[in-house]
């Protein structure tokens, strides 16, 4: 099971033992076979009297969980912030000055990115003072990081925004073939876009990208940073403005 199983479990019978039982040895390899056996079957009489207490160490192991979640992240976010809002080779959308900064990891055949995406433009275009960063964040396969390597070298002719927008309205399979068809519709130079997609800055963003992905504990797409949250999945329009709002008056 995982972590939080085993730590429900524990803390349910050491629950049970303390309602139910006489006080325990000091180890629980002290215990003879059959007085394992009774013990178990104290607990399991307990918790059937009593399924209240399951539901309460079961939240009560949750809110825990979640809260040394929430510290983790709190500390990536202090330990990481400047190579997540300041790494020169990231690209940058709306206001390059904007009080709020909204961090996108994303992968271009991913559904849910693809769905997120027109909010994601109504808020660059109605929020004058938002500053937008995409991470690109491969993690779906070769296609997905010939893609992203595609988008960071188109950067270098100018044509970033046009190529992005242009992958996340695509229908259909994403495989080099389509991508350098999209390359080419929004005019980039395909020799030069080839060779650039080998530079050795562009191999280094999606390293970075990724661990930071990691020290930030975002393991999917889309994954996004508002403020001081880390907020997975795709999310609605104003929950976005919402969240937005919040960091601007802190």
């Amino acid at each position: 099971m995982g972590a939080f199983f085993r730590w429900a479990t524990a803390a349910l019978l050491g629950s049970a033992m303390l309602a139910s039982s006489p006080p325990a040895p000091a180890h629980a390899d002290s215990f003879t076979p059959e007085q394992h056996k009774e013990l178990e079957g104290v607990i399991h009489d307990y918790l059937m009297k009593h399924p209240e207490v399951m539901v309460e160490v079961l939240q009560s192991a949750e809110d825990k969980l979640k809260s040394e979640s929430h510290d983790k992240a709190a500390k990536a976010l202090i330990a990481h912030r400047t190579e997540l809002l300041n790494n020169p080779n990231s690209p940058v959308a709306g206001n390059p000055q904007g009080d709020v900064t909204l961090v996108e990891f994303f992968d271009y055949r991913c559904p849910y990115c693809k769905q997120v995406e027109p909010s994601l433009e109504a808020l660059v275009g109605q929020d004058r003072n938002l500053r937008f960063i995409y991470k690109e964040f491969p993690v779906l396969g070769p296609d997905s990081v010939t893609a992203a390597r595609a988008a960071l070298a188109a950067r270098k002719q100018g044509k970033y925004d046009a190529f992005h927008k242009a992958m996340m309205a695509l229908k259909g399979q994403i495989n080099e073939a389509a991508i350098y068809k999209v390359a080419a519709s929004v005019g980039l130079d395909a020799d030069r876009l080839k060779r650039d997609m080998e530079a050795p800055d562009i191999g280094r963003e999606l390293k970075d990208n990724m661990a930071l992905a990691q020290a930030l504990q975002i393991q999917g797409t889309p994954g996004f940073v508002i403020g001081d949250q880390i907020v997975p999945g795709a999310v609605e329009l104003d929950t976005l403005k919402d969240m937005i709002a919040d960091a601007r008056h802190k």
